[in-house]
């Protein structure tokens, strides 16, 4: 029986996390809608602390579930696709009409299939990658493009945002419905390697330096890595990439 109850908390644990994550995207949009859109951002951010600790809570307590799953894919959708498709629409799309909201539907509508996708392909796919762009990252383009503009340009409130911006968004829900893969940085730290905590500790102390800037510079490069292996793969491989395409088709 305690041993039934023990097992209860730790499903319960890892659950709680994902419901944190929950909230800062919720916050994330009341935020918006209240015209603070660096503090809207930084919800975002805080929400990828929350999704990146429930998955390593319920790995560690042996508390993985299909229910725990769900949750955070439903989590994932309202703190990394609604959240951050209302923050860019209110501060940089709505100026441009219809193409500026639907910009932003599609954003949440190619994050939603994104994660469907992901939860029927888990166990089929290599591991080391992610087939699309993740969900996550996607968001963190446009969160980290707030905080940058806030440091480098000026307030975001009082900006007007170029027309290019409505089309970056377009492309970030083309990449999460898309098929190219991405490294997945699972085996980074399963390696032991002191080469890997020297990076480690480069990464603290540039973040630590100039956080807004590496984090934009961090979140766009991971994005334009998909589209760089790509385009080494069909330049070195064209044979290996036509076998992952039809390997991953759905």
């Amino acid at each position: 029986m305690n041993t039934t109850a023990t097992n209860n908390k730790n499903y319960v644990l890892p659950n709680l996390v994902t419901i944190l994550g929950l909230f800062c995207g919720f916050y994330s949009i009341i935020a918006t809608i209240n015209g603070e859109y660096v503090i809207a951002a930084s919800a975002t951010l805080l929400a990828f602390v929350f999704d990146g600790l429930d998955g390593k809570l319920a790995r560690m307590l042996n508390a993985t579930s299909d229910f725990g799953i769900q949750l955070d894919s439903l989590a994932d959708l309202v703190s990394f696709g609604v959240a951050p498709a209302i923050l860019v629409y209110k501060w940089a799309l709505a100026p441009y009409g219809r193409l500026g909201w639907m910009a932003a539907f599609l954003f949440v509508a190619c994050g939603a299939l994104r994660l469907a996708r992901f939860n029927v392909q888990t166990k089929v796919i290599d591991p080391r990658f992610f087939i699309g762009l993740p969900i996550p990252a996607a968001a963190g383009v446009v969160v980290t493009s707030v905080l940058f503009a806030k440091e480098f340009i000026g307030d975001p409130n009082d900006m007007t945002v170029p027309i290019w911006v409505t089309f970056t968004i377009y492309i970030l829900a083309f990449l999460m419905v898309s098929n190219i893969r991405y490294y997945s940085c699972k085996t980074c730290f399963q390696q032991k390697s002191y080469n890997v905590l020297v990076v480690f500790v480069l990464i603290i102390f540039v973040l630590g330096l100039y956080p807004e800037l590496f984090l934009f510079l961090l979140s766009t490069g991971y994005a334009l890595s998909g589209l760089l292996y790509l385009a080494y793969v069909r330049m070195k491989h064209p044979k290996k990439e036509k076998a992952i395409s039809s390997e991953e088709s759905l």
